[in-house]
């Protein structure tokens, strides 16, 4: 079983920071989380001595971006810190969250920076765990896995390579209105079936940008966010799913433990799908939000593909997904740009995107094969 944390909330964002996305030359990743960091606080209204919580997270196959290194860069010396190693915004905010309920700390700072892009990072360090047992398989990246799961899916369901397409195609529809976008190009489906392959079916489109980038989100109590802050984002629920040992299950390439994940999310939200303005699913590739549009119950099993060939993810559909364009154009960044969005999205403050009347997102994501978190987010505090 996976682990949840319902009602009530009790915790809030109140302060959302973002740099330029793309390539960033000549910083490192710390460089990038303080940037990061300072435009929180910033659009939190607080000062940095009002932060007694640091969490922060390594960039990827890096040992950059520990709670040792940012706390002086930063110039605090909170009394609760650590670093997570896996980079990822939903777990980090999750930690916050419980860190606040059990006392450990009043106000939390998470932080991230990468600048994979313009470092070249590459798997030239030792690996272990889940990615040496993918490794061993020929999988040095996470195209030959997520290739066999889309081609599962369409032996199963008779999904199309097309209907797959309009995961990346509505999501360049996104990033075209987004500024910070790295491709904001057009691309239709016939532009995007042109491409060849990377590994069939999967093509260019459907795998994540590599980007530099940064994102911090600063969070307190619900208590004391209404007094801090016009436009506090609550969390209304939250639901983890561990599944380590996957690499040994038969039905690894489909996840159905995603599907615990989601009802626990809204069981401890007292929400379900249909209460979903917005949607902001992790996509590593297109596949990972082809798989959690059935999972989260936006579609039933095996329905993904003609949701959304029906455009219901697109601008003006009605389950708007990955508002800013995602991993697949705008910036990868562990979803860390997915919260960022689903705040601005919910305070009315998205620009030529903006989703009129957007009030609950859902903020979902999933660590390849094995781990996944889940979050519903909103500017009321109760419903």
């Amino acid at each position: 079983m996976g682990s949840g944390i319902g009602p009530p909330p009790g915790v809030a964002v109140i302060g959302a920071g973002a740099t330029e996305q793309g390539e960033i030359p000549g910083e490192s990743p710390e460089i990038i989380a303080v940037r990061a960091a300072v435009a929180a606080l910033e659009d939190a209204g607080i000062d940095k001595s009002a932060v007694d919580g640091l969490i922060t997270c390594k960039a990827p196959l890096t040992d950059h971006g520990t709670d040792e290194s940012m706390g002086p860069l930063l110039g605090i010396n909170p009394d609760y810190s650590t670093t997570l190693d896996y980079g990822m915004a939903g777990f980090s905010l999750h930690l916050a969250a419980m860190a606040i309920r059990a006392g450990l700390a009043s106000t939390v700072l998470l932080t991230y920076g990468t600048n994979a892009r313009s470092a070249r990072i590459g798997f030239s360090r030792p690996i272990g765990g889940s990615a040496e047992w993918a490794a061993l398989n020929g999988f040095l990246h996470v195209a030959g896995p997520a290739a066999m799961a889309a081609r599962r899916h369409m032996h199963l369901y008779g999904t199309t390579e097309e209907q797959l397409g309009w995961v990346s195609v509505a999501q360049r529809e996104w990033a075209a209105l987004n500024p910070r976008a790295v491709f904001r190009s057009p691309m239709g489906i016939g532009d995007y079936l042109a491409q060849p392959y990377v590994v069939e079916p999967l093509r260019r489109a459907d795998l994540t940008v590599i980007s530099d980038g940064g994102a911090a989100f600063v969070v307190t109590s619900s208590e004391r966010a209404v007094d801090l802050h016009a436009a506090p984002v609550h969390l209304l629920g939250m639901a983890q799913r561990s599944a380590i040992r996957n690499e040994q299950n038969d039905d690894k390439l489909m996840r159905p433990w995603l599907g615990d994940i989601a009802e626990q999310v809204y069981r401890n939200s007292g929400l379900g799908p249909g209460d979903m303005d917005l949607a902001y699913l992790q996509d590593g590739t297109s596949v990972w939000v082809l798989q959690m549009l059935e999972y989260y119950g936006f579609c039933g099993i095996g329905e993904a593909g003609p949701f959304l060939a029906e455009g219901h993810t697109r601008p003006g559909g009605r389950l708007p997904v990955n508002t800013h364009g995602g991993q697949l154009s705008e910036s990868y960044t562990h979803n860390w740009m997915h919260l960022y969005e689903a705040v601005a999205q919910l305070r009315g403050e998205a620009g030529d995107r903006q989703v009129p009347g957007a009030e609950i997102a859902l903020h979902a994501q999933t660590h390849d094969f094995w781990k996944g978190a889940a979050t519903i987010l909103s500017t009321r505090s109760a419903l």
